[in-house]
């Protein structure tokens, strides 16, 4: 089963995720082989780490649950809150294995979270630059509760047009980087 986690940070806690910042690698290493995707979001500064996201496969949701919680950034009080979600990889693939990356323009986490019926559970076509796509659902994976995303674009406006807009409660866009040890 696969799950989407956003763990979004505290005002002021970027001294204390670089102080973890081992911590967290060390922990993501033991989830090698599950992770989808992964990397911080920052502000519009894009300097400030405003939170984390992480794609990963487990077994059930005690698993994904236990995965989120356990995070040492999380255990510190670094995170303000943490959004867990089943999510269904619809590209089937990871961020490692995307085609067709072209270099140009930003990377994105755009986040629309649902409202009434399913929407884009599949992608729009054209969207070469989509690196991870798929919906965000209830932990028995019946009921839709949004779409996650990560992309390549030239700016927010056009990462956010990769959601239908008046399907959703709410679409946020953040600017994103590959995760991973540097």
């Amino acid at each position: 089963m696969e799950y989407f986690c956003y763990h979004r940070d505290r005002p002021d806690s970027v001294a204390l995720r670089e102080e973890l910042l081992e911590e967290h690698w060390a922990y993501m290493d033991r989830y090698a082989k599950e992770l989808i995707a992964r990397g911080p979001t920052f502000a519009d500064d894009g300097e400030t780490p405003t939170g984390s996201v992480h794609i990963v496969d487990l077994p059930d949701p005690a698993a994904a649950r236990a995965f989120a919680f356990d995070e040492p950034n999380y255990q510190a009080g670094a995170y303000r809150d943490v959004l867990l979600r089943r999510w269904r990889n619809v590209l089937g693939r990871t961020m490692w294995d995307r085609p067709g990356d072209s270099g140009d323009g930003n990377l994105y986490l755009v986040l629309g979270l649902g409202e009434g019926r399913a929407a884009d559970l599949t992608p729009p076509p054209g969207q070469d630059e989509l690196i991870v796509y798929g919906p965000l659902l209830s932990d028995d994976g019946g009921t839709w509760l949004g779409t996650a995303a990560l992309l390549r674009a030239p700016d927010p406006d056009t990462a956010r047009a990769v959601l239908t807009p008046d399907r959703y409660a709410d679409i946020e866009v953040h600017d994103w980087e590959f995760g991973g040890r540097r």
